[in-house]
């Protein structure tokens, strides 16, 4: 085995673990694959003799790259407008497939990939390096070029935005969580009876027009007619996952964890009052979004 087979080896040897850091910086397999690939290109132009650990050289190599490519991302998404942002999100929905949706999930939640993607380049390097593969921060500090102290701050700041601070007590959260968890769970399988079993006999539906197909109503009246809407969005509700909205539970709909709508709903005794669909893209940008515990 020549050296360059050999090298070809080692780096094959990480390719899962590179793969897995840069999905979580970018939450797209494909350009996680493509973060990876420039990491090997870049290796076969440096003098490899030099490399004490090639585990850590390539994992801060690929990280320097995905930082890169989000710096870009950020850059490209402020100058769209807020309907190619939406155009994009659907676009996403009719491609995902439910199989690759599923690997996806069991790998990160969509509604970490949500959160994650409201944060600034160098915060979320920060927080995925340390809080998701114990990188030290005087490791992570030259990446996104801070001290170390200055680096836990943004991973510090990154953690209380993906964690969120909900408006009501614990008691209460999970009260909402049992209600949320089984409206979902009922759309997902289309189930009629179990929809109208945690919904209030006057329950209120809005929605964005983005939300809807073509000539649905914005608003519904009533559990029967909100339960029906439900069942006939039933496909999207498979890209649907629990998250704070605005401090209470709520869902986001993010298909490959791109964001397309998010839902919040108000709950008295344990029946759901009401709830919102927002998918208009300014509005999502108004919301605070956070994981649940």
């Amino acid at each position: 085995m020549d050296e360059r087979d050999l090298l070809a080896e080692r780096f094959e040897a990480q390719r899962g673990q590179l793969r897995t850091v840069a999905y979580r910086m970018l939450g797209s397999l494909s350009e996680a694959d493509d973060a990876v690939q420039e990491a090997w290109l870049r290796l076969g132009r440096v003098d490899t003799g030099k490399v004490d650990n090639l585990a850590s050289w390539l994992r801060r190599v690929v990280t320097r790259i995905c930082l890169d490519m989000l710096r870009s991302r950020k850059s490209r998404r402020e100058n769209l407008t807020g309907q190619q942002v939406l155009d994009r999100a659907l676009d996403t929905v009719e491609r995902s497939d439910p199989e690759d949706e599923a690997l996806l999930a069991d790998s990160v939640s969509r509604a970490l990939l949500v959160v994650l993607d409201t944060l600034q380049p160098s915060e979320r390097v920060a927080f995925v390096l340390h809080d998701m593969f114990a990188v030290p921060f005087d490791e992570i500090a030259p990446i996104v070029e801070r001290t170390p102290v200055a680096t836990k701050k943004l991973a510090s700041r990154a953690r209380r935005k993906v964690q969120g601070t909900p408006v009501v007590p614990a008691a209460e959260l999970a009260r909402q969580r049992q209600v949320v968890s089984a409206f979902l769970a009922a759309a997902r399988a289309g189930d009629l009876t179990g929809i109208l079993a945690v919904l209030a006999p006057g329950v209120v539906r809005r929605a964005d027009p983005a939300a809807l197909p073509p000539s649905a109503a914005a608003e519904l009246h009533g559990s029967r007619a909100v339960a029906e809407g439900t069942v006939a969005l039933a496909r999207r509700s498979q890209f649907a996952e629990l998250a704070l909205v605005n401090g209470a539970v709520g869902l986001v709909v993010a298909p490959r964890g791109q964001l397309l709508a998010a839902l919040a709903f108000t709950i008295d005794d344990d029946k759901i009052a009401e709830y919102e669909v927002i998918a208009d893209p300014v509005r999502l940008q108004q919301l605070h979004l956070a994981v649940v515990d």
